[in-house]
């Protein structure tokens, strides 16, 4: 931290803020959770940033408002952020090294490890969940089956996550207060921890992304191509409807392999700037969804664009999203099954019915999820929990 900055700091202390420290679990790609980080960091100026490791790229760093992270020694390991889920079992011990100074608030941005921080003594510790650390619960064993390790090896790195979860179940019970992205991740919470959560959504950036422009007639989705997202079962569906087009926005190891095999009414328009991105999300007669999403903010950035999601029904979107045939101004069209037929079908409807869907009734679901509104939301909720302890 520099100077100017650690004077601004000591002169909110003396006025009354907080001392706060904001540990996220790494820096290295600019995500959703990172979203969250960059509106934290903008929420508390006197606050400290950090984090395991930090190799992010210097055009994705405006987000950390000027801050530098201070990192765990596995910021000295050659090649960290491509090799990071190969240094799982290290990572409580890092975390637990990292030395956060004397503050009243610790807030841990956590879907790994970050909650598992040595809180100083006297100190709130409030961490805000996007999931209880899946390497350690939900996909152990998926972990295991993609590691490509031999069997003896795969047979140790089951006991080491197995290991990771018992040290994630202890640090949980260390936090003095849960917030969940969503009901969707209290409930998860609840079931790995047995901790109750407070919910506050994600902020979805609706000054960034905004309606305009002149809406045309085909499709989009937007994200990492990643297998959860489930961009196959997209590509699936519109190749039985090669009348109706789709545009996939995104980068990530699945490009190459889904390009290969996409039909010719299926284009892939890689990784976007931001004007571009928005101007795809304008034009597009809904943006599709497919994914077992924590929150899932994309839709919700579409949506504030004005423009009608077409999503399973599972995950969080169920609680963020107005179905069709279920309220008064619906934003969004469900399917029920992660399978092109469902998706397909769902497309088909959308074409018959999709006009009862209007942009306003989008932008106003949208705006349930301000920026402003998790500003406020996060920033009471830790002054109430300060003032508590005080």
């Amino acid at each position: 931290m520099s100077t100017a900055a650690s004077s601004v700091s000591v002169a909110r202390a003396h006025a009354g803020a907080p001392r706060i420290a904001i540990v996220h679990d790494w820096l290295y790609t600019w995500a959703g959770a990172e979203r969250v980080l960059g509106r934290m960091l903008a929420l508390w100026p006197q606050a400290t940033l950090h984090a395991l490791f930090d190799t992010l790229p210097a055009h994705l760093r405006d987000g950390l408002h000027g801050r530098t992270p201070r990192t765990s020694w596995l910021q000295r390991v050659p090649g960290i952020a491509a090799r990071h889920r190969l240094a799982l079992p290290l990572m409580p011990a890092a975390i637990e090294s990292l030395d956060l100074g004397d503050v009243d608030v610790v807030v841990s941005s956590s879907h790994a490890v970050a909650k598992g921080v040595r809180v100083p003594p006297g100190a709130v510790h409030v961490c805000y969940c996007y999931t209880p650390m899946r390497y350690a619960w939900d996909l152990r064993d998926e972990y295991l089956a993609r590691s490509g390790f031999p069997a003896p090896v795969r047979a140790l790195a089951g006991v080491a996550l197995d290991r990771l979860r018992a040290w994630d179940l202890r640090t949980a019970h260390a936090v003095d207060d849960f917030v969940a992205i969503s009901a969707y991740i209290a409930a998860r919470i609840a079931r790995a921890y047995g901790r109750e959560a407070t919910v506050i959504h994600p902020p979805v950036d609706t000054e960034a992304f905004t309606p305009g422009g002149t809406r045309g007639g085909h499709f989009v989705t937007a994200g990492r191509l990643v297998p959860y997202k489930r961009v196959d079962l997209m590509v699936e569906a519109f190749r039985a409807r090669p009348a109706l087009e789709l545009r996939v926005i995104g980068d990530g190891p699945g490009l190459d392999p889904l390009r290969r095999v996409a039909p010719a009414n299926v284009h892939f328009l890689g990784r976007l700037p931001h004007e571009a991105l928005v101007a795809e999300l304008r034009g597009a007669r809904a943006f599709v969804f497919a994914a077992d999403e924590d929150f899932g903010i994309a839709p919700l950035e579409a949506q504030a664009c004005g423009t009608p999601v077409i999503a399973w029904r599972g995950g969080a979107v169920e609680e963020t999203l107005r179905p069709l045939g279920a309220h008064d101004s619906p934003s969004a069209l469900f399917f029920d099954e992660q399978h092109p037929s469902s998706l397909a079908a769902a497309l088909d409807r959308f074409v018959r019915e999709g006009d009862a869907i209007t942009a306003d009734a989008c932008r106003a679901n949208a705006l349930r999820f301000a920026a402003e509104r998790f500003d406020a939301a996060l920033s009471a909720f830790v002054a109430a929990r300060v003032a508590a302890r005080r």
